[in-house]
């Protein structure tokens, strides 16, 4: 047996074995032929001339996310940090174009964006930027799809996912977002003052109507109670003058006895002598005794006005 045929044979196998190659999925493959594009090989097992072919290269065909940070400066002259995330993808039936015509695709994405960040953000204040980061990601696709589509990429999606301001002007932010949250508390604080205040009046006023209302009742049944007292004193012989006066001296001695059961009263009742309640009777006797005098000398008037008339 020949063994010089041994080592041929063995390149001969590895030369072989060389010429199948595998693509993966989501995987363009690109074969040049000395040096020239030959063709797209996609998915699945391929193969190769040995020594002709070559794989030049290989390119995803999956989504892919590039984030792209940009300082710039607002309209009203604050500095901020922005991060911009462009989700781009290659197009399957221009992966030629994406290959050849470009070399760096990251690099001039991201030149794009800054392009167009830094164009749109110093029309806008710091507040718009956050209200309206949605009209500069959509500024920011629209650009890229026009200029992208030519070398075979596409423009999924592009989200401004950061806005980073100057240190200072975020606590300054801070510092006016709880100045105005504490002026809304203080309003609600003295609402519920003044809420309290008007409700305390109400039941304040509510309880002099009810107490006005006792009091008046008491009155009420105290004097049906003299009335009834005159009534029985009047059956037994008394007449109304001396059944009030007794009634007075009554009430008189009955305080004096309530005071009296009151170990801690500080009341003073004056006068308040052993001769007060004759006294006190005296002076209503003679007071009832003038008044029914005063009434019967007006009604003689009355009348003798009436009769010369007549």
């Amino acid at each position: 047996m020949n063994y010089y045929f041994i080592p041929i044979i063995l390149i001969g196998l590895i030369i072989l074995i060389s010429s199948f190659f595998i693509v993966k999925q989501q995987t363009a493959g690109i074969i040049e032929r000395f040096g020239k594009f030959q063709s797209i090989r996609h998915s699945g097992p391929q193969f190769k001339i040995p020594l002709v072919d070559r794989i030049a290269g290989r390119l995803s065909l999956k989504i892919q996310q590039l984030d792209v940070i940009i300082e710039t400066k607002t309209l009203d002259d604050v500095f901020v940090r922005l991060k911009v995330s462009v989700q781009y993808k290659v197009i399957r039936d221009k992966v030629y174009d994406a290959f050849y015509k470009l070399d760096y695709p990251h690099d001039q994405i991201t030149s794009y964006v800054f392009d167009v960040v830094r164009a749109e953000v110093p029309k806008m204040k710091l507040d718009d930027v956050f209200v309206k980061k949605d009209d500069i990601a959509l500024a920011v696709k629209a650009e890229l799809n026009d200029a992208m589509l030519d070398y075979g990429f596409d423009i999924i999606k592009t989200l401004v996912t950061d806005i980073d301001p100057d240190p200072q002007v975020k606590e300054a932010m801070n510092r006016i977002n709880a100045s105005e949250r504490e002026k809304i508390a203080a309003q609600f604080e003295g609402d519920a003052a003044r809420i309290l205040i008007v409700e305390k009046a109400k039941a304040e006023a509510e309880s002099k109507r009810l107490q006005g209302q006792g009091i008046a009742d008491q009155r009420r049944e105290i004097a049906r109670g003299l009335e009834e007292s005159v009534d029985v004193l009047n059956r037994v012989g008394i007449n109304s003058q001396e059944a009030s006066a007794l009634i007075v001296v009554t009430q008189h001695y009955d305080t004096l006895q309530a005071i009296g059961g009151e170990t801690n009263s500080n009341l003073i009742l004056l006068p308040n002598s052993p001769q007060a309640g004759s006294n006190m009777l005296n002076d209503m006797v003679a007071s009832f005794t003038a008044s029914n005098q005063i009434g019967e000398a007006m009604k003689d008037a009355k009348q003798n006005k009436k009769d010369n008339k007549d």
